[in-house]
């Protein structure tokens, strides 16, 4: 995803003298021929988060289209007073950028969990939030969000579905993607971890006579609600998956809609990382199986979710 994310952000460059990519001190290697084509263009502020949006959003206010990229946790939890004060009150056209969503960083502790940073950044007013589930979504979010207004949230990890987009398929800022077509169970998931649910879903297809829906729900805020309808309606029970906290995230929003559209599906699980801090250390699929978010955990709750039902 983030060799989708440079790609895009050097396009935009390329075309658009306003497009400055800022960062705190990383991206050495993969920024180095950005900065040198671009070298009016790029700015490294060095660890400071907090200044990088105050830049961002002081140049954002003079005309320019600012991209602000940091480390998941440290581009979200560090600079919210200056997101929420600065960049969102003033409407400012930045795209915040965290790489390392959920687990990536996973062998480098809690400090480096980007496990809260949705629903942060879906509770303040006006903020795009969009997660995707690969370098395709990645790719096309990031052009979208160039020529979008106002501040966004853009939240890349280094794992991603590796299903092919469909032919004619076109990207669209809060148009979720159906990945898979189904009638018993509808899995709608956001980021990386769609690769664990398509997995399941078709461990699902092998072992029962049932058939799963999967849907990818790049963009958060604002939420593909017709989509979500459908998926209550025409299937008989959803699941959502997410690696992220169960409060305020994916799992939350979808309950949302569906309750606030007097909308309720034949059952309704969210699968997320429960309310704590994850102190073991390791990597991705480690602690994705820990919190019980990898393949065979989906796969083993979707059955308890079928329980009573078609199985």
């Amino acid at each position: 995803m983030r060799d989708a994310f440079l790609s895009s952000i050097t396009e935009l460059a390329e075309r658009d003298p306003r497009v400055i990519l800022i960062t705190a001190d990383l991206g050495f290697g993969i920024f180095d021929n950005f900065s040198r084509c671009f070298s009016k263009q790029f700015l490294n502020v060095g660890v400071a988060e907090q200044n990088m949006i105050g830049i961002a959003t002081g140049m954002a206010l003079e005309g320019f289209k600012v991209f602000a990229y940091s480390i998941g946790n440290f581009a979200t939890f560090r600079c919210l007073e200056q997101i929420r004060n600065d960049a969102g009150y003033h409407e400012a056209n930045i795209t915040i950028v965290a790489s390392g969503g959920g687990f990536t960083y996973g062998s480098l502790g809690m400090s480096h969990h980007a496990t809260e940073d949705v629903a942060i950044m879906r509770a303040l007013p006006g903020i795009t939030v969009v997660v995707p589930a690969d370098a395709w979504e990645s790719l096309h979010a990031t052009l979208a969000l160039g020529n979008a207004k106002g501040v966004s949230y853009l939240r890349i990890e280094k794992s991603g579905i590796q299903t092919p987009r469909m032919a004619d398929e076109v990207y669209k800022v809060g148009k979720a993607r159906r990945l898979k077509e189904g009638s018993h169970v509808t899995f709608i998931s956001m980021g990386g971890i769609t690769q664990e649910v398509l997995s399941a879903a078709q461990r699902l297809e092998s072992s029962y006579p049932v058939t799963c829906r999967v849907i990818s729900m790049h963009t958060v805020k604002p939420l593909d609600e017709a989509e979500l309808i459908q998926a209550a309606r025409e299937t008989q029970g959803i699941i959502t998956v997410e690696e992220h906290n169960r409060m305020g995230g994916l799992g939350g929003a979808v309950a949302e809609c569906l309750m606030n559209h007097c909308c309720f599906p034949g059952f309704f699980k969210m699968l997320a990382i429960n309310d704590h801090y994850t102190s073991r250390v390791g990597d991705q699929a480690y602690l994705r199986k820990c919190n019980g978010l990898d393949a065979d955990s989906i796969f083993h709750a979707a059955l308890d979710a079928f329980k009573g039902t078609v199985l």
